[in-house]
């Protein structure tokens, strides 16, 4: 079985689309999300600086539209049946036009909106996330939140991420857990968090005016690794997302329940797979980074989906 994974906003490296619009249909395709999105994502994805790409209000589109755009590269006549599909945060949009949830269209205006808002929220109060490596996860979980943040993702692999304020984030890396580490995060705001309020408003405003569907593959929720089933129940379920924590560990828990024995990962690929990596062993991986990659992706697909 194939799981096919989008990853999430600081995945995103200057440059990472330029090879891509080499390929048949991806400049017209990406010209088509930009418009949607309301930002210049060809620019944003081939010409702009490591800070640029950072903010919240390009980074977040930028991430969805290379995954539609790589997906369709890897896969022109549509994913196979019996794909699973899951997104790690802002990869959630992602994998919910993949699995037919949402459309390319209404993903594109979800995630403009969820950008903007998000990024409005971050700008009120300094906050941020830092990534807490090795070490129990009960301890580093405790440490997190007596610290005064906000364990936003859990990751599995060794991996939880805390959000709060600057100066939270900054005391709790002085004193980490024992046995672990803490790696601050290139993004601008503590997401999946109480400060990310404000933002859960405006998507609630935006929801009645998309139209969601049932999706046609199984699609995972961030929310507790289950599969969803309904398309207004999913929509609901992304808007909740934005401040409540990401169980990416629980959606590897899944993939191995399912019996997945491949998961490839979309562009700006890496991070998830690394996380396969360490939480789900025997399982085969593989990183979607540019056009050299497609024909062993194409070979890996019909591997798993045979």
């Amino acid at each position: 079985m194939l799981a096919i994974v989008c990853p999430g906003q600081g995945s995103q490296t200057p440059g990472f689309l330029t090879p891509w619009l080499e390929q048949p249909g991806v400049a017209d395709h990406l010209a088509q999300l930009a418009e949607l999105s309301g930002r210049d994502l060809t620019h944003f994805g081939t010409a702009a600086d490591e800070e640029t790409i950072k903010d919240t209000a390009v980074a977040q589109p930028l991430i969805v539209a290379a995954g539609l755009v790589t997906a369709r590269a890897l896969l022109s006549d549509g994913v196979p049946d019996g794909v699973v599909v899951a997104g790690h945060s802002v990869g959630e949009i992602t994998a919910s036009a993949i699995a037919g949830a949402l459309s390319e269209r209404d993903a594109m205006v979800f995630v403009r909106e969820r950008a903007n808002a998000m990024a409005e929220a971050a700008a009120a109060t300094p906050t941020g996330m830092a990534a807490v490596l090795g070490g129990d996860p009960e301890e580093v979980r405790d440490a997190i939140e007596a610290a005064g943040l906000t364990p936003a993702n859990a990751n599995g692999g060794g991996q939880t991420v805390a959000a709060g304020t600057l100066e939270e984030i900054e005391a709790f890396a002085a004193a980490p857990p024992a046995k672990a580490r803490v790696v601050p995060l290139k993004v601008a705001g503590a997401f999946h968090t109480r400060h990310m309020a404000p933002a859960v408003s405006v998507l609630e405003q935006l929801a009645p005016q998309l139209s969601p569907a049932d999706p046609r593959l199984s699609l995972l929720s961030n929310y507790d690794g289950g599969v969803v089933v309904d398309g207004r129940a999913n929509l609901s379920s992304l808007v909740a997302q934005v401040s409540r924590p990401v169980r990416w560990d629980l959606c590897m828990e899944r993939f191995a329940e399912l019996g997945v024995t491949g998961l490839l990962e979309l562009a700006p690929a890496g991070t998830l797979v690394g996380l396969a990596k360490r939480g789900l062993k025997g399982v085969a991986t593989l990183a979607l980074k540019s056009p050299e990659d497609l024909d062993s992706a194409r070979a890996f697909v019909a591997e798993h989906t045979a």
